[in-house]
């Protein structure tokens, strides 16, 4: 969302396709929903599904989080929605904002191209590298905005030290006060990559700058340890 502000740009009012359907999956729709986009489909590793209406994300939940069931039972109780065999495919599926949430390279050379044909705007990566290089490449190349999962996946790592923080504290914050913090967190980390990249001539390229903010934080505790 940050990203996307620093561009005149929202979530509000766009089309947005996720793959996957576990726990980043289920709760970036959630977030992206809040937010105002519409998403229109999930997958698993089976296929995917599409609903030109919008996920919706209580059926989902119940399927995958109560259930433990199969993202193709969607559409026994949503006859509009369409189940599609294979993952691939999910990223032929015209929107605006791509958030590929599933496996490692899922999104390769072919799946950007063919997202970018189909107008997508911004990509933020919410697995452990799920673009390929080739296809982060074909991105940066035609403008699309690009989040890498070196920052925009850190908010697993940073949930969990909030987790550790508490505990040792003894601490009981509410959902919505870890919620404020973990957006503090995630804003600071955009920031420190947009500035890591523009330091060194390299303005939007959040790849170069997420790998320049985390190389530096590493060299300024060593510096601080004493190390070097």
């Amino acid at each position: 969302e940050e990203m996307l502000q620093a561009k005149g740009k929202s979530f509000k009012g766009q089309t947005v396709v996720i793959s996957g359907s576990g726990n980043v999956a289920i709760y970036a729709t959630e977030k992206a929903t809040q937010l105002g986009a519409k998403v229109v489909a999930l997958s698993d590793s089976s296929g995917y599904i599409y609903d030109a209406n919008g996920i919706d994300l209580d059926a989902v939940k119940e399927i995958k989080e109560v259930k433990r069931g199969r993202i193709s039972e969607y559409t026994q109780t949503h006859p509009n929605a369409t189940f599609t065999e294979g993952c691939s495919g999910i990223w032929t599926i015209p929107c605006d904002i791509a958030l590929p949430c599933a496996t490692q390279n899922e999104l390769d050379e072919d799946a950007a191209n063919a997202l970018i044909k189909n107008g997508v705007f911004a990509v933020a990566e919410g697995a452990n590298m799920p673009s390929t290089p080739e296809a982060i490449a074909a991105f940066q190349k035609a403008g699309v905005f690009f989040g890498p999962a070196k920052a925009a996946n850190a908010g697993g790592v940073a949930t969990s030290a909030l987790e550790m923080c508490q505990n040792s504290m003894r601490y009981s914050w509410t959902f919505e006060e870890v919620d404020a913090k973990l957006q503090n967190i995630m804003v600071n980390i955009y920031k420190n990559c947009a500035a890591a990249a523009a330091r060194f001539d390299m303005n939007d390229n959040l790849v170069a700058g997420a790998n320049i903010a985390g190389f530096l934080k590493v060299a300024d505790a060593m510096m601080a340890q004493g190390i070097v």
